[in-house]
């Protein structure tokens, strides 16, 4: 997992989790307690609200994100980065600033206006927005969307038959677009990867959000930190039936099982309450041995299912060892001596483990590799008792 220098601040395993307080200056952002389009207030509102409540960041939107609006161009995108640039001049807070923006013009020139990185919903569908990042050596998140500057983070509408062919196109679920879109005109070093939360087209579904969610770890795989956007979504609110207004609570739930999954930037409106719920998460995240010497370096990868394994040998272009990198524990109980010995031949021969107390009649454990305990949930026993624990274990690691 490589770590990112955003302007002197680290973001990824080695670092806490990192906060990206919002300010807009489009006035048709829906969430109007972050929209002004006077510097001083503005300034006045990051120094109190994202800053003063521990921001590590600051994202500068220029225009709704929303799919209800009409796309603006560079050119009226950089008719508002006047306020933004005068914003950061009268701020007198510490923080990266970052600028959210489709365009590499915009880009380049909030940079040189004092921008410290650039956050592209459109996922580098403008090719040059990233030669310009790594030109000027800036983290950039990246969001998962199509190549069409117009349609960002609507991953389902990539031609994915003529850019992957038909049978992957047949065959890929929700996450395997996503990650794949984020892989779309390829990474910069500083690159931070962000999977789309949040209904970008009329095709994306709450449970695909979910999904997201779920299998966070996944995107790992890519090697890059991971930035999430789930402040008060609807794949949240639904799950309560929460109002926007009340969806908080769900928010930093989320937030804390992002951090767990491998998020290592939030983005979000309620900065205070999830500088909280990202110390809890950092808390109870665990820690992976990470460490280098004479030139060779070795890294604990956060891995639980053969998903996560399988983007990792995507990656480095390795044997498939995804199944036997996993592996499932099973109490088994309620069986014969004979039983329990039989079972622990069968497992033996598979490359799993049986193993009870000094009653066989008391719960055993049954230990494996995904594997071999498909190899045993290949097996035909005659016995009842053991066809039950067969059934188990191929109804897991089927």
């Amino acid at each position: 997992m490589r770590d990112v220098d955003a302007a002197g601040l680290g973001i990824g395993d080695g670092y806490p989790t990192r906060v990206m307080g919002v300010l807009n200056v489009s006035s048709e952002s829906p969430y109007k307690p972050s929209v002004f389009d006077d510097a001083g207030d503005a300034a006045a509102y990051v120094d109190e609200e994202l800053i003063g409540e521990g921001a590590d960041i600051v994202d500068v939107g220029l225009e709704s994100a929303n799919k209800k609006f009409e796309v603006l161009s560079a050119e009226q995108e950089l008719d508002r980065l006047d306020v933004a640039l005068e914003t950061i001049e009268s701020t007198s807070g510490d923080a990266i600033w970052s600028i959210e923006t489709r365009y590499h013009e915009v880009a380049e020139a909030a940079i040189e206006g004092g921008f410290d990185m650039v956050n592209d919903i459109a996922g580098f569908a403008d090719p040059k927005l990233p030669e310009v990042c790594a030109e000027y050596d800036v983290a950039v998140a990246k969001m998962a969307s199509p190549p069409n500057l117009k349609r960002p983070g609507a991953v389902e509408e990539t031609p994915w038959a003529e850019r992957k062919g038909a049978e992957w196109a047949e065959s890929a679920d929700y996450i395997d677009q996503v990650y794949e879109a984020l892989k779309q005109n390829g990474l910069t070093d500083k690159t931070i990867v962000d999977p789309a939360f949040g209904g970008w087209s009329e095709a994306q579904t709450t449970e695909q959000d979910r999904e997201v969610l779920r299998r966070l770890r996944e995107f790992r795989g890519l090697g890059q930190p991971i930035l999430v956007s789930i402040n008060r979504k609807n794949f949240l609110r639904e799950l309560t039936d929460r109002s926007t207004e009340d969806a908080l609570a769900v928010s930093l739930a989320a937030t804390s099982m992002a951090i767990e999954r491998g998020a290592h930037v939030v983005r979000t409106h309620d900065v205070r309450e999830t500088v909280d719920a990202c110390a809890v998460g950092d808390a109870f995240t665990p820690e992976r041995y990470r460490g280098d010497a004479d030139d060779v370096a070795v890294e604990e990868l956060d891995v639980q299912t053969e998903g996560d394994v399988s983007r990792h040998v995507e990656r480095l272009g390795t044997e498939d060892v995804a199944a036997d990198a996993t592996r499932a524990v099973f109490e088994v109980s309620g069986l014969t001596a004979g039983q329990a010995e039989s079972l622990a031949a069968a497992a033996s021969d598979a490359g799993a483990v049986f193993v009870t107390g000094a009653d066989p009649g008391n719960a055993g454990l049954l230990v494996g590799s995904h594997r071999a305990l498909r190899e045993l949930a290949g097996s035909t026993p005659d016995d009842a008792g053991l066809v039950a624990v067969i059934d188990a274990v191929d109804a897991t690691v089927a």
